[in-house]
């Protein structure tokens, strides 16, 4: 299988391309190309002629998007409209990476894949924005919603909350935010699975199990063999930032699930990620 990356060389498509070493992957970022641009998105895609383009590249810096919400969807939008049109010119089939962040984070049960979308922040709108383009312009699509992620080698929750407690021997966390923290190990094996079978649609790929923010950092700090940090839960209002996260956005692997495509409970990978990568922030 010949597949095209955009966003290649962020988190999840550096573990796209070790998920998909089998089949011969074309990877390409901001320097190579520029989604905007909708004329040269057509010709990269028409010139690779790919079996399957995944569609990583976005502007996920949440509090970014909230300050520029034009800039976000410019990029999460309107690019990805130009990347799904080129998938229909070349009759390419369409990987979409998508967020809990659609969801308005109201549903203390958390959502499923077909439950509507309301985005509370500039980033989660940007995103149902590109997902609209994707459901609307090109039938070939899987559409996969994820959260909480994290990897090796970049700034992640799980690095911020180490460093923190060694620096300062004390945190403070919020509890109110809940979702599904999710090793991108997992979520590439998931998409390399999903992307054999054909069955079009929208999916929820998470390491299975939801935890608040705080209670993540606990998980963290005992694995690391800091329980002596002391952890002080707070409320989302005390800790102030410039967008506003979903408070109860947990995922569901519903659709994913049925097909014999699952991911492992989030404390499982957390210790895996911190056996293989280390404890050192």
């Amino acid at each position: 299988m010949r597949v095209f990356l955009t966003g290649g060389k962020g988190q999840l498509g550096v573990a796209l391309q070790k998920a998909l070493a089998a089949h011969e992957v074309i990877v390409t970022d901001i320097e190579e190309l520029d989604i905007t641009d909708g004329v040269a998105v057509k010709t990269a895609v028409s010139d690779a002629n790919p079996d399957v383009l995944i569609h990583c590249a976005a502007y996920t810096n949440v509090d970014g998007c909230a300050k520029d919400p034009a800039l976000a969807y410019r990029i999460n939008g309107l690019g990805t409209q130009n990347v799904v049109l080129a998938c229909q010119q070349a009759g390419v089939d369409l990987v979409h990476i998508s967020t809990n962040e659609v969801f308005a984070g109201e549903n203390p049960d958390g959502y499923e894949e077909w439950m509507p979308l309301n985005p509370i922040n500039p980033y989660g709108r940007s995103k149902a924005a590109a997902e609209f383009f994707v459901r609307s312009l090109w039938p070939h699509h899987y559409i996969v919603r994820t959260a909480w992620l994290y990897a090796p080698g970049g700034r992640n929750f799980i690095h911020a909350i180490l460093r923190r407690a060694r620096e300062t021997g004390q945190l403070r966390v919020v509890t109110d935010e809940v979702g599904n923290p999710t090793y991108v190990k997992d979520l590439a094996q998931a998409i390399s699975q999903l992307i054999q079978t054909k069955q079009y649609g929208t999916y929820h790929f998470v390491n299975s199990g939801a935890c608040s923010r705080w209670e993540f950092a606990n998980e963290i700090l005992r694995l690391a063999g800091l329980t002596n940090v002391v952890n002080t839960p707070i409320l989302s209002r005390e800790f102030k930032r410039a967008s506003t996260p979903p408070p109860y956005a947990a995922l569901h692997n519903i659709a994913g699930a049925a097909l014999g495509i699952t991911l492992r409970p989030w404390p499982e990978a957390l210790a895996d990620y911190l056996a293989e990568h280390g404890t050192e922030a």
